[in-house]
């Protein structure tokens, strides 16, 4: 039975309908080991029991998510990254009244190997405010597919980070980080910088672990490899530019993805456009390149 409501004069009556929010993005990324990546908002949807043939690497930016594994009651709390081991059943559900918004990762068997699966079993929620910072971190860099090597080399702090948790007291197998190694990735950075390489490719050739190739790097020059690379690019697009040469060609002449991609890191570092560094250039000074 509907009763009627007495309304003011004059007044305006709003009947609010909350419906169901389901947002969801995925991709397939262009490195390796990274299966996809999801991003997801929920606000009633419940995950029935299912497994995964990857590792499910999660964070949750809103809300939080209650889950089986196992046989034991799980969650998300403030804060935590979430890593549920591949093949073991696993369910999931808004634990908030608002629902949850949550990123993953899937990662295939390369980065994590099938002796961790028990110890990702009994421990699967991980208080690590510095682990968390580098998913966030990662996840940004997923977005673009110009930043694939930087994508690469922030997965091999995570994934090492992660081997850390699962096999605490396990100190990693490589040496300390040393100039020599440093110096040849530098070298093979340089020479590869408009074709670019990927870390799995530089440390097969330097015969050195991704994560010891990125830490003796920074440890040596005072900047990421992925950093460097990127700031050796805009430094020969700021030459192209000056030499008249259209922005949209120097982007593929020095090696980023797109124009967009060379705007985004150019004015990240030069703080100006490249469009505008090209208009402030001195007409005499000008030299076409090519």
């Amino acid at each position: 039975m509907v009763r009627d409501c007495p309304v003011a004069p004059g007044a305006v009556l709003y009947v609010l309908s909350v419906l169901p929010r389901r947002e969801v993005s995925a991709w397939r990324p262009a490195v390796a080991g990274v299966v996809e990546v999801l991003h997801a908002h929920f606000t009633e949807h419940a995950y029935p029991m299912h497994v995964h043939d990857a590792w499910t690497l999660l964070i949750v930016d809103d809300g939080a998510v209650r889950y089986d594994l196992d046989r034991h009651e799980r969650g998300t709390p403030d804060g935590t990254v979430s890593l549920l081991p591949p093949q073991v059943p696993h369910n999931g559900s808004p634990a908030t009244a608002g629902g949850f918004r949550k990123r993953v990762l899937y990662l295939d068997m390369t980065r994590l190997d099938a002796g961790l699966i028990g110890p990702a079993v009994d421990t699967p929620d991980l208080a690590d405010p510095l682990l968390r910072t580098r998913v966030g971190r990662l996840h940004t860099a997923l977005a673009d597919p110009g930043d694939a090597f930087e994508a690469e080399c922030r997965l091999a702090f995570v994934g090492e980070r992660l081997r850390g948790h699962l096999r605490p007291g396990v100190p990693p197998a490589d040496p300390a980080p040393g100039r020599g190694v440093a110096r040849d990735l530098r070298d093979l950075l340089d020479e590869r910088l408009r074709e670019g390489l990927t870390l799995a490719e530089a440390a097969r050739l330097l015969h050195a672990h991704p994560a010891h190739l990125v830490r003796a790097f920074s440890a040596a020059y005072a900047i990421a490899p992925h950093r460097y690379v990127t700031s050796r690019r805009v430094d020969r697009a700021r030459r192209l530019l000056l030499d008249g040469v259209p922005p949209g060609r120097v982007a593929a002449a020095v090696g980023f993805h797109d124009q967009s991609h060379l705007t985004r890191h150019f004015k990240r570092i030069a703080g100006t456009t490249p469009g505008r560094y090209a208009r402030c250039a001195r007409p005499q000074d000008r030299q076409r390149a090519f």
